[in-house]
This record gives structure tokens, sequence and C-alpha cells, in this order.
């Protein structure tokens, strides 16, 4: 009888994480949106250092409650877990040894697997933006110059043959 209330015991304890709420910190300030659209009615402002709860994941947001509200902020702005300054423990020294202790070694980028089907019945032409864009693009002469300057060389290569081609 012992054993099997022990039995219990330790497998409540072992499952009960797995129902504890993410908890985070906002990284960088940030605005809690009524919805995950970036122009979405901000209902509150986060500051950095603020904990979060963390509800669920949609995209690129994260749907979060906190005594400020509750709502959705972009992924980017919260680092999942607690954020210490100044830890003592394991973590600094493992930061530093994986590069992201601000060595510079090591590059990071974090990816959005694109936009979902809502987003994609929602999105809007902007003509503003769609210039902005195109504002980046450059002419063959000024791609001469960057490529000189970065001391690149043109090579020569033969395209690969078409996949239809049977082999010779």
């Amino acid at each position: 009888m012992n054993l099997i209330k022990l039995g219990t015991v330790l497998f409540a304890l072992l499952v009960m994480p797995a129902f504890a709420a993410e908890t985070g910190s906002v990284i960088r300030a940030d605005g809690i949106k009524v919805e995950p659209f970036r122009d979405a009615k901000t209902i509150a402002m986060l500051s950095v250092g603020d904990k979060v709860e963390i509800v669920k994941k949609n995209g690129g947001w994260l749907q979060i409650k906190s005594p400020k509200g509750k709502g959705w902020v972009h992924m980017l702005n919260v680092r999942k877990g607690d954020m210490r300054k100044d830890s003592g423990d394991i973590g600094g020294l493992l930061g530093m040894a994986s590069g992201r202790a601000g060595t510079g070694k090591i590059v990071a980028t974090t990816g959005i697997r694109g936009l979902d089907e809502v987003e994609l019945q929602s999105a809007k032409y902007n003509e503003t933006e769609l210039n902005l864009v195109e504002s980046y693009t450059i002419n063959r002469a000024e791609a001469q110059v960057f490529a000189t300057q970065g001391k690149l060389v043109a090579r020569k290569f033969d395209y690969l043959p078409s996949p239809d081609a049977s082999p010779e």
C-alpha cells in the first residue's frame, strides 16, 4: 500500500512540470497586441525585464499573460526563462563557451516558418513598404564597385543540365 502511495507521489512530482506554464522575460520593450499582427491594437506596454507567462505560440508571436495584460507580443522580444544579469551559475560559463555571451564568433538567427493561412488571407498591398524594399536595389555599376572593394573575383561555370535532359 505504501509503495503505491510513494509511486503516485513520485509520478505527480515528475508530471507537474509538464503542466506548469512557461515563463519568460521581456528583452526589448514591446506592446501587448490584441491579435498577433503588427498593426493590431496595442493594449499595454511591456518594459525590459518584465516577467510574462507564455500561453501559446503562433508563428512569430507569443500569446502572453502579465500583470499589465493578456495578449500577443513578438517572440523576438521575449526570452524564455528568467533573465538574470549575474547569476553566478554554470549558465554564464556555458554561454561563453557557446558564443552567446557576446564573443562575436557565433552568429545566431531566428527563423520563422512563414505566413500562416490567416496572415496570407488578410495581407494587404502596401505601396510605401514596396517602395522602401525597392529602394534597396542597386544597379550593375554599383554592384561592380562593391565587388571590387570586397576583392571578389568573377568566376565562370557551366550551368547545371536540365532535369529533362538525358545524360550523355
